[in-house]
């Protein structure tokens, strides 16, 4: 697994939460942008696009040790960032009219 060195069980349980992760932030971006698509409202679209970021970056994050051989801290940092940068825009959205 790349430059994991964490335990079969730890590392089952990462691919196990990262999954819940990105099954969960897929459906709260889905379903921001659904209601974004009824009402217009630019504050749902960047909730939804928000979500989509810090889904994106815990996605990501993790996969990059696997895909490209990333070491560990450099994939968390990677997800770090995403996700910083996806609750600034959720934040932004709650300010938006």
């Amino acid at each position: 697994m790349g430059h994991l060195s964490a335990s079969p069980t730890i590392a089952t349980m990462i691919i196990v939460v990262k999954t819940g992760i990105l099954v969960l932030g897929g459906l709260i971006t889905y379903f921001s942008y659904k209601a974004y698509r009824n009402t217009g409202a630019a504050s749902l679209r960047a909730l939804a696009l928000g979500f989509g970021v810090v889904t994106l970056g815990a996605m990501l994050g993790g996969a990059l040790d696997v895909i490209l051989n990333v070491d560990l801290a450099t994939g968390l940092l990677f997800d770090s960032v995403l996700t910083l940068l996806g609750f600034a825009v959720i934040t932004y959205s709650l300010y938006v009219e």
